[in-house]
């Protein structure tokens, strides 16, 4: 069992930068795959980026986010993080995090646990 805990959202200006943490607790977090999905109101959540079980491992970004936003772990802290920088509006949503089992990243199904989420605003 592994509880997620979302942190670090808030209000931005366009171009701006956030950085997204969530703890995990148990013991067996670096046998997970992490990611982080994004839900805007009124749309479907999406995937956002993930990263696999080790530390320093593969990351998956979706296109939208793609060398804008920077995933990475701590597995000595349990705690991944998702570096958001030159923000923009559309960006705008409830972000969450969630852990795997690491058969595959971009869809929700993969992930068995899900954060409460932290919400993210970007001002134009």
């Amino acid at each position: 069992q592994v509880q997620l805990v979302e942190s670090g959202g808030g209000l931005v200006q366009a171009g701006g930068s956030l950085r997204l943490s969530c703890a995990a607790s148990g013991r067996t977090f670096s046998s997970y795959a992490m990611g982080w999905f994004r839900q805007a109101p009124g749309k479907e959540r999406e995937f956002v980026a993930a990263i696999s079980f080790w530390s320093g491992g593969n990351t998956y970004y979706a296109d939208s986010v793609k060398g804008r936003f920077t995933v990475s772990r701590d597995n000595a802290k349990n705690t991944v993080y998702l570096q958001m920088n030159s923000l923009k509006p559309e960006d705008t949503a409830v972000y969450y995090c969630a852990a795997g089992d690491g058969l595959g990243y971009r869809t929700e199904d993969e992930y068995d646990y899900w954060g409460q989420g932290t919400q993210v605003t970007v001002s134009s």
